[in-house]
């Protein structure tokens, strides 16, 4: 009982799950305001605006620096995490977006030729994150940490 205790009091765990749960919401708020259509997958799914991985890593080292300061290893160990997280989600991740919609439209050309072949299950197209969506999901991500961590 004293492990699941401790989980629920976790400000530090509490911060980036909220993190990841405000970008996520926000997310699909503004997929459903840009597409005039309300997609499920956008509730889970990866890819858009903000970055909720960035907003995940950056509450969880805001919380961190909160608790146990810029200059503990606890910090350097969550910053260096997001620092690599980021900038996976600007790099492979976003050029394997790239990569599938052109399969995709790729597949599309192919079908109507009429050449005979299976259509596949169409490549997930939102996976990475431009640099802007990386910027303001690692700003809600500062934001919900000190949110989270400075309610007492």
């Amino acid at each position: 009982m004293n492990f699941i205790n401790g989980l629920l009091t976790n400000r530090i765990l509490q911060a980036a799950f909220f993190g990841w749960l405000s970008a996520q919401v926000l997310k699909t708020l503004i997929y459903v305001i840009v597409n005039k259509d309300f997609n499920p997958e956008r509730l889970v799914g990866d890819g858009g605006m903000p970055s909720s991985h960035s907003a995940t890593v950056m509450a969880l080292v805001t919380s961190t620096a909160f608790y146990y300061g810029a200059n503990t290893f606890e910090f350097a160990v969550t910053a260096i995490l997001a620092l690599i997280v980021m900038h996976d989600a600007m790099g492979v991740r976003r050029e394997t977006g790239k990569q599938a919609k052109a399969i995709n439209n790729m597949m599309e050309w192919l079908m109507d030729m009429n050449n005979n072949i299976s259509p596949e299950e169409k490549l997930k197209e939102f996976v990475g994150h431009s640099p802007s969506q990386v910027f303001f999901g690692a700003l809600l991500g500062v934001l919900i940490g000190f949110i989270v961590c400075g309610i007492r």
